[in-house]
């Protein structure tokens, strides 16, 4: 099952994607205000009948919002690929990597990635995302993947020079980032750790490998977040980007305007976007 957030009319909405791109409105009927709400209610099976209804509108009448548009949380983990880590010369974590990005820094597939006026040094980062369905703090590696609600693509672009001497600022560029289209429920994801990657820049390939070489299981991920923080419905955790980011190509690779972007996930969908010019 395949779940989207959209803007119609100038009122958001969420529902279930079915066929070639139609759209059964949940929200009218269940309810409740999105699908951050859903998941908090615990409520994701009241979506399933919905996927054998006729739709109420195809996916070209609606503006693409974030699959979440409102997490509580969204964390990334960084050095997760070991060809990542040697790429940028560092040890191998002795633990996973965290830091935080801002709702804010994220767009929806087909929105524009904001290139802004003090940097030049936009660079992708293709990733599986995590989205959070059940709450949970210390959960154990064995119970994990039960709290995950479904699976999506995130582009982690990053602002490389800002990141050197700030991760947080390097990282939380506003509509740097891109999350999407939909999130595809953990019950139609056979197996999340080995699923294929590919980012393209420009319709080139720059980065391809899988989830299954992950040094960082997605269970250990979440099980080491819940330490230290209360996992909520609807928190995005995004797992780790592969080899082949700009910073490490001889030129570097910068994302420019003109250029777009994609980060496809067999079996989970493909996110693209643009790249502007901060006005």
């Amino acid at each position: 099952m395949k779940l989207v957030s959209y803007r119609k009319a100038g009122i958001d909405g969420y529902g279930v994607v079915v066929g070639e791109g139609g759209i059964v409105d949940a929200g009218k009927r269940l309810g409740l205000p999105s699908l951050r709400a859903v998941l908090a209610q615990g409520r994701l099976a009241d979506l399933k009948p919905l996927a054998a209804m006729a739709p109420d509108f195809s996916l070209t009448d609606v503006e693409l919002l974030p699959p979440i548009p409102d997490p509580e949380k969204i964390l990334c983990v960084g050095l997760n690929y070991k060809s990542h880590v040697a790429e940028v010369g560092r040890d191998l974590p002795a633990n996973p990597s965290l830091f935080g990005r801002f709702t804010n820094t994220l767009v929806a597939a087909g929105k524009p990635i904001i290139r802004p006026k003090v940097s030049s040094h936009l660079d992708y980062e293709g990733e599986l995302a995590m989205v959070i369905g059940k709450p949970g703090r210390n959960i154990s590696e064995a119970d994990a993947l039960r709290h995950v609600a479904g699976y999506s693509c995130f582009n982690d672009g990053s602002l490389r020079d800002y990141q050197k001497h700030s991760v947080t600022a390097g990282k939380n560029f506003q509509a740097t980032g891109g999350f999407g289209p939909w999130i595809v429920t953990a019950d139609a994801v056979a197996d999340p750790e080995a699923l294929e990657l590919t980012t393209r820049l420009n319709g080139q390939q720059v980065q391809h490998s899988n989830t299954s070489l992950l040094i960082y299981s997605l269970a250990k991920i979440i099980s080491y977040i819940s330490e230290f923080t209360t996992l909520q419905p609807g928190d995005v955790i995004a797992t780790g980007t592969p080899e082949g980011v700009g910073a490490r190509r001889d030129p570097p690779l910068w994302m420019k305007a003109g250029d777009v972007v994609e980060v496809e996930i067999a079996g989970i969908g493909l996110l693209r976007n643009p790249i502007v010019d901060q006005a």
